[in-house]
């Protein structure tokens, strides 16, 4: 038999038989954690799996038919004498050698006396040793042939061992086997079996502690997938790797000019940067700085990329270039999207951008189902970008030459974070500048080197020679913050301040719409902004029947809402449509899968809009598109409404147009009054114009009398609020208003400095 060895160190554990002191072999009890035990738990479980056993769980006991079995075999007989243990050996397990199964018999001869001595009598040591028996065949026969190998097998038992399988462990122990028990419960149970503890030693070690929560040989395995994925998903790494930032001074612009000689000179290196500047040292020289900069990298004869406030989405033909599948790993995924980048020109590069792509990708959660569809949508956009990028920023590339990459604006979302991150790990300095301190989106990466100044700036677009540099003087600086000043947070807004805006309707009484009607958006409840956009609190109502009959007091309260911002419709239908309408032969062809084409629309002959400001015509789009997106009239997607929407609102009047150019979203909203007087029922076109008004911010009021259905016939839901006055009236004439003169409204600072 063999005897138990004690280690000098957990590497003991794996040397040959023939080297150790003694010839020893090892049971040891883990009952304790440090990172030096995991390490030789995962190492011990790869021997296990791989030329020993490994056991998760009690070893089941015999059932009926491996009892059946043996006695088939072996018949019933019993004796605890060498001679019928050897030859029992040798009948049952016929691979095992003559030296082994004199080792195995010894010990189970060594095992059953002692359980004899201890008061077991006959019958219970006969069960014990077909327990045994039946054990050895059917749980550790692929082992028994190699105990006392040079190379020893190992068996790894996890979880609370009971007293047959101490026995049991015992034998194979003493046979030729090492063995370790997992007791991440500590180790009272087994004390209790083996107080002198003779079967095995406690390891014990400096600094070791409980195991960590959810330790397994589970999580082990799962680690272990994990990794041969990896190794699968990357192939044949770079022989070249990035040092970032670990040889920069912090000087920002200054460390991106270095010359890549003077970065340093490892071999297998290229030295880059990754800075994040926040803010602004100075703003008389900041944009001078930056053009200085730029003319410094051109000087180098080094190649930059500068995307300005965004990096620009991909486009259609990009995205139909990636070829893709459908996933249901996120591995799969990764692998087979890695195979789109392709860079001839430089093998090791190419294998840096695979590399770097499947590194940044992996960090991100995934999952199944929507969280994975979303990570491919993320790889397949950096896979455009990658593309894109890769000949502009890398042509003629040679070690350890660096590009470039400028972004000009906070990252607007994750997935231009990603792309950088990506660039980062290429031979690529990236500099991100947030001049104005925006905390819009936050760009993260262990590897980013931020820089932070108190100061901020505005700062739209890289300043370049082909884009007209432009400094500010010191009292064009003064007026700007002095405007930050008054109109940040402080409830007053300069002119035009806001270029985006989202109505809200109003839900009030029929006496409240003339109440709010002459009030600036500004003063309304529910008046908000957040960032660059605008809340707008709006009337979308309509006012069936007379109040009290009073026709005169009915009339005059109509004329009390027209004011010059008003837009005053006296019959239905406004639109028809057999009107004529240069938009519509082309409606069909402004949309696909349920997106306006924007550049499409905007350089078709056909459009109308080119002349107002650029924020203006992105307003009457986005406006549009939500229209379709909330399905907000019947049709729409449906049995193509939609195109009947386009083109009635790229078709509006010249005068409603004007009251949208002039629009300021903060203050006095444009209005509709739409009266229905007569039995005449109101068109679809209608219905799109009024809808998609009153997501622009207009006041939008139906008047009537007849209290007939009208604009809503049309609606999906209901979106207006109806407000039911007093008794229908007939065969209505709608007076001729004339435009009441609005009253000269005061400027705030008439109000405030004149304020009694």
């Amino acid at each position: 038999m063999f005897a138990r060895g004690k280690l000098e160190g957990l590497e003991d554990f794996f040397l040959p038989l023939s080297k150790r002191d003694g010839r020893g072999i090892y049971f040891y009890r883990v009952a304790g954690y440090n990172d030096s035990v995991g390490e030789f738990i995962r190492k011990i479980y790869e021997e296990a799996r791989s030329g020993g056993i490994v056991i998760e769980g009690r070893i089941p006991n015999p059932d009926g038919k491996n009892l059946a079995y043996y006695q088939e075999i072996m018949g019933t007989g019993f004796q605890l004498s060498m001679g019928f243990l050897t030859s029992s050996l040798k009948k049952w397990l016929p691979r095992m050698g003559g030296n082994q199964r004199e080792a195995v018999a010894a010990s189970m001869y060594d095992v059953l006396d002692g359980l004899q001595k201890s008061g077991k009598n006959e019958n219970m040591l006969k069960n014990a040793y077909i327990k045994f028996m039946c054990w050895l065949y059917y749980r550790f026969e692929r082992i028994v042939g190699r105990l006392g190998n040079d190379r020893v097998p190992k068996i790894l038992y996890e979880g609370d061992i009971s007293f047959y399988e101490l026995l049991l462990l015992d034998i194979l122990a003493k046979a030729g086997c090492d063995i370790v028990l997992l007791e991440y419960a500590g180790d009272g149970n087994y004390r209790k079996m083996d107080a002198g503890q003779a079967r095995s030693q406690l390891l014990e070690m400096p600094g070791m502690g409980k195991f960590p929560e959810g330790f397994s040989l589970g999580r082990i395995r799962e680690e272990m997938r994990k990794r041969q994925d990896t190794e699968r998903l990357y192939g044949k790494l770079p022989d070249i790797q990035n040092c970032t930032n670990a040889w920069i001074t912090g000087k920002g612009l200054a460390d991106i000019l270095t010359g890549t000689a003077d970065r340093g000179n490892g071999p297998g290196l290229f030295y880059n940067c990754f800075i994040c500047m926040n803010g602004v040292e100075d703003k008389l020289t900041y944009r001078n700085e930056l053009y200085q900069f730029q003319a410094g990298i051109k000087a180098g004869g080094r190649r930059m990329v500068i995307a300005d406030g965004e990096i620009p989405p991909p486009s259609t033909e990009e995205i139909s270039a990636v070829r893709r599948k459908n996933y249901a790993r996120q591995e799969d995924m990764l692998l087979d999207l890695s195979s789109n980048i392709k860079y001839t020109k430089d093998v090791q590069l190419q294998r840096l951008m695979v590399k770097a792509f499947l590194d940044v990708l992996l960090e991100e959660p995934a999952g199944e189902g929507t969280g994975l569809n979303r990570l491919t949508n993320q790889a397949v956009i950096l896979l455009c970008w990658l593309k894109r990028y890769q000949d502009r920023l890398f042509a003629d590339w040679k070690m350890p030459d660096t590009a470039c990459f400028i972004h000009m604006g906070c990252c607007r979302n994750g997935r231009e974070a990603m792309f950088l991150r990506l660039l980062a790990r290429l031979p690529v300095d990236v500099l991100v500048l947030n001049p104005a301190r925006s905390t819009e989106y936050r760009l993260q990466d262990n590897m980013l080197y931020e820089i932070n100044f108190e100061e901020s700036l505005a700062v739209k677009n890289f300043p370049q020679e082909d884009s007209g540099l432009q400094l500010g003087t010191v009292a064009y600086q003064a007026e700007r913050e002095l405007d930050t000043l008054m109109y940040g947070d402080s409830g007053m807004y300069r002119n035009q301040q806001y270029g985006k805006a989202v109505s809200v309707t109003l839900q009030t009484t029929y006496e409240e719409i003339a109440i709010l009607w002459e009030q600036e958006l500004k003063y309304r409840p529910g008046f908000s902004t957040a960032g660059d956009m605008v809340n707008m609190p709006v009337i979308f109502a309509k006012v069936s029947g007379v109040k009290e009959g009073n026709l005169s007091g009915y009339w005059a309260g109509l004329r009390a809402l027209i004011t010059e911002e008003t837009f005053l419709i006296k019959s239905a239908p406004y639109v028809e449509d057999t009107q004529e309408n240069p938009v519509k032969p082309y409606a069909a062809g402004f949309m696909k899968n349920g997106r306006l084409q924007r550049n499409k629309i905007k350089q078709h002959p056909s459009y109308q809009y080119g002349m107002l400001r650029e924020p203006v015509q992105e307003h009457i789009l986005d406006k549009l598109q939500m229209l379709i997106d909330r399905k907000l009239i019947k049709g729409i997607l449906e049995n193509g409404t939609e195109y009947t929407a386009i083109a009635v609102v790229l078709n509006m009047g010249k005068e409603l147009v004007r009251l949208i150019q002039k629009f300021d979203f903060t203050r006095d909203n444009p209005k509709v009054v739409y009266v229905n007087a007569a039995e005449r029922a109101i068109s679809l076109e209608d219905s799109v114009l009024m809808a998609f008004l009153n997501l622009v911010g207009f006041d939008v009021v139906f008047f009537v009398p007849t209290g007939y259905q009208s604009v809503e016939r049309y609606f999906r839901k209901e979106i207006l609020e109806e407000h039911q006055i007093g008794e229908y009236m007939y065969d209505l004439q709608v007076p001729d208003f004339a435009a009441r003169t609005p009253k000269a409204r005061q400027t705030w600072k008439e109000r405030f400095f004149k304020r009694r």
